[in-house]
């Protein structure tokens, strides 16, 4: 059985519909119950059949909450960790270091615990960040501990420090960084606000 964190989430949600095409068991955790309904919103935009999406297996749980989340892990063979915390307020970093760094701490020990054989960790572009400014930021820059980093890169360069100590461990992981993420759902919020108010008239360009 697969599990993915953060599937109430615009990108959690494509990957569950990706994941529930190609498998027949997928388990999902989710904090808030009223935001299931946009991931069967997103499911509509690919198919209008529902046998998809009850396919998921949903299950309230907090990443912190150690026991709830162990429970969770129950014969589990693939991890897409996708749920973090978003906010630039340094009013928030404790929230949001408990949630993606303690949270992402506790799915890399489960994975070992469970000898899960594959985890997937959607990180972002927010926790690279080389020295040289002159130089375009790949996934081998260096992370520059000088850097005047707000509190979600300083958490989400945390959570990664998490996946490399479980790879080093002998956990096989991957880490994506992805940068801003457009895509259908969710239109009043993160980026999909964008396409809500281009259509209501907001004047944008493009550099291509």
């Amino acid at each position: 059985m697969i599990l993915v964190t953060g599937g109430t989430g615009l990108v959690g949600s494509h990957i569950l519909f990706n994941l529930c095409k190609k498998h027949s068991r997928i388990r999902a955790i989710y904090r808030s119950e009223s935001k299931i309904d946009k991931v069967r919103h997103v499911f509509s935009y690919y198919t209008d059949d529902t046998y998809l999406f009850d396919r998921i297996e949903w299950i309230a749980c907090d990443l912190i909450d150690l026991p709830r989340l162990r429970s969770v892990f129950g014969g589990i063979s693939e991890v897409y960790h996708c749920a973090a915390l978003v906010s630039i307020d340094p009013a928030d970093y404790q929230r949001l270091r408990k949630s993606n760094i303690e949270g992402t701490a506790n799915i890399v020990n489960l994975c070992l615990e469970f000898k899960v054989t594959k985890l997937g960790y959607l990180s972002s572009v927010a926790a690279l960040g080389g020295k040289d400014l002159d130089k375009p930021v790949t996934e081998e820059s260096a992370w520059n501990p000088d850097g005047d980093h707000h509190v979600y890169a300083i958490t989400k360069y945390g959570a990664e420090l998490e996946v490399w100590r479980g790879i080093q461990e002998g956990l096989r992981a991957v880490i994506v960084n992805p940068g801003i993420i457009i895509g259908p759902g969710f239109w009043k919020s993160s980026s999909g606000a964008l396409f809500t108010r281009v259509s209501r008239g907001m004047k944008y360009y493009t550099t291509a």
